[in-house]
């Protein structure tokens, strides 16, 4: 079968050899974890427990009355020792949870075992919500309120394409877990009323891909779909193209185009949260670069400080180099090994200084473009970066800027180094707070 892929887009170096051979190992349990109390899209959660307060393993500690939100457990036994502002991944501080561990004993363990199938679509939802499931992909969009569309849909796409390069963790998931990923689709299939599932996953996984196809021989409407290798063939509406063949119009949700996109991580987690009421404590991530020691796929307690798991993984930072959460092209470069892994962190990347992008002078657009040409979206990033510059957001929003996916191609192509991405990035709030006042206006 020819594999599929969608018009844009960029052939970009993998890195995918040091961990996608290894299978998925449990890392020990940190000391004490810092668990943000938002780490999703949505209205942030208030805190449940105080200074002092004895903690189980999937125990409720923060949450929200809102719709769009998703509540935060703690992810080992112990003791609270501060509700307070810690250090964030993505910059600033963020008010958290910090349990200082206690014992040996972190494992969560079952007290139910549910029957999806004598489970209404109200109580299979209520369930993933209150495992507080978001996008672990990286949108960190709460999963409860994508599977409650409010208009018809036909099919579930499952994203299998892991993209960006050294990341693995997905693939070693579909490898190791894939009955959970086939038995957790059928449960996103009812809730959102799709008779058809697609699973799109990159031509580079061709293990993956054949043992998908031979359990899936025997399950009506659901099926592999190969992808070309390409990047960002996993990103929503990229995949909705390549796989369904159908053009997402210009600030539509993918639910009007009749499907809902997932992570394959988080439809794993909505099986376990399903089943056995399992919390989102923890997450496969992927520790990787050419100076890892123990390079590999992690079972990750969230929480778990940046420091602790590079030691974990022989990792002694060297002056120069960069420490990433997440993936080369999207994830945040740390400025401290403080800050706990978040749900939606995919990998923790070492790049010693010869890998890392050093801080070079930009020159003006030369009108090249390149940007143009490779942009998945179909926007002039050439013009929102110096729209963007300028803060011209009347302009912005004529050139459809919120539009972009922050996929970070247009400033892997520009031959004149400018940041186009972080410009566009650095507008993106006031754009979507213009749109708030406009539609309440």
């Amino acid at each position: 079968m020819k594999a599929k892929t969608f018009k844009g887009g960029a052939h970009i170096p993998h890195y995918k050899s040091w961990t996608e051979h290894i299978e998925i190992e449990k890392m020990a349990v940190a000391p004490y974890v810092i668990i943000p109390l938002s780490q999703h899209i949505g209205a942030p959660n208030e805190p449940l427990v105080k200074k002092g307060d004895k903690v189980k393993v999937g125990q409720k500690i923060g949450d929200s009355t809102e719709f769009i939100s998703a509540p935060v457990h703690a992810s080992a036994n112990g003791v609270v020792t501060d509700v307070d502002y810690f250090p964030y991944y993505a910059g600033g501080e963020a008010l958290s949870v910090r349990i200082e561990s206690e014992g040996d004993e972190h494992e969560f363990h079952p007290t139910v075992q549910r029957d999806p199938e004598s489970m209404s679509v109200e109580e299979l939802r209520s369930a993933i919500r209150e495992a507080g499931l978001v996008g672990m992909g990286g949108a960190a969009f709460p999963t409860h309120a994508n599977i409650s569309p409010k208009t018809p849909v036909d099919s579930l796409l499952l994203n299998g394409a892991e993209c960006e390069p050294f990341l693995t963790c997905d693939h070693r998931l579909m490898l190791e877990k894939s009955e959970e990923l086939i038995a957790g689709a059928k449960i996103m299939m009812r809730c959102i009323g799709a008779e058809k599932c697609y699973i799109g996953i990159e031509v580079n996984k061709p293990d993956a891909i054949d043992k998908l196809q031979k359990m899936l021989e025997n399950e009506p409407g659901m099926e592999v779909v190969p992808l070309e290798v390409k990047y960002p063939q996993g990103y929503k509406s990229t995949l909705i193209k390549a796989i369904t063949g159908r053009d997402v119009p210009r600030g539509a949700r993918s639910a009007d185009l009749g499907c809902v996109v997932r992570n394959v991580g988080t439809t794993i987690a909505g099986y376990e949260a399903v089943v056995y009421g399992k919390p989102l404590i923890e997450r496969v991530v992927t520790v990787s670069g050419p100076k890892v020691g123990k390079p590999g796929n992690y079972i990750v307690k969230i929480g778990t400080p940046v420091d602790f798991i590079l030691q974990q993984c022989d990792v002694v930072p060297e002056e120069g180099c960069k420490i990433v959460m997440g993936g080369p092209m999207t994830g945040k470069a740390l400025t401290t090994l403080e800050p706990g892994i978040v749900k939606s962190a995919t990998g923790i990347l070492v790049l010693p200084p010869d890998m890392a992008s050093a801080e070079v002078p930009y020159t003006d657009c030369v009108r090249c473009g390149k940007c143009v040409e490779y942009c998945p979206m179909h926007l002039y990033p050439n013009q929102l970066s110096i729209y963007a510059e300028a803060e011209l957001y009347d302009l912005l929003e004529k050139w459809n800027a919120s539009d972009c996916m922050d996929c970070g191609i247009c400033s892997y192509v520009c031959p004149g180094h400018r940041p186009i991405a972080d410009f566009v990035r650095k507008i993106q709030p006031e754009l979507k707070e213009r749109s708030r006042a406009g539609k309440t206006g």
